[in-house]
């Protein structure tokens, strides 16, 4: 599964200009400790996170994760979003919330690390 694919899967939008949706998605995650996610974050994951700072980034970024979801529609301020295109990290947004978005990323065959 890619990127474009959970974006599809879940119906959220993305966030990021010029990040390369076709990279895969190999496994998923869903934590607000960003600590936490920098000692379990891996290459080719999608984080579902109601973070939406910089440092979430910096983090994905540190991993190479394909994406960071963002649930419930929060907003992203543009200057993360900047950051992110300039790091290839597609974020997406989604109406649904967390607990949702992971269980249909489970359902698409998406597993946890």
């Amino acid at each position: 599964m890619t990127v474009n694919d959970v974006a599809s899967v879940l119906g959220a939008a993305l966030l990021t200009k010029d990040t390369d949706t076709s990279r895969p998605v190999r496994e998923g995650y869903s934590c607000d400790l960003l600590s936490w996610v920098m000692a379990h974050g891996r290459e080719g994951m999608a984080w579902v996170t109601v973070q939406t700072h910089m440092n979430v980034i910096a983090v994905a970024s540190l991993h190479d994760m394909s994406c960071v979801i963002i649930p419930e529609g929060i907003h992203v301020e543009d200057e993360v979003l900047e950051k992110a295109s300039e790091e290839g990290i597609s974020v997406l947004s989604s109406g649904l919330t967390a607990f949702d978005i992971c269980g249909r990323l489970a359902a698409a065959g998406i597993g946890a690390c």
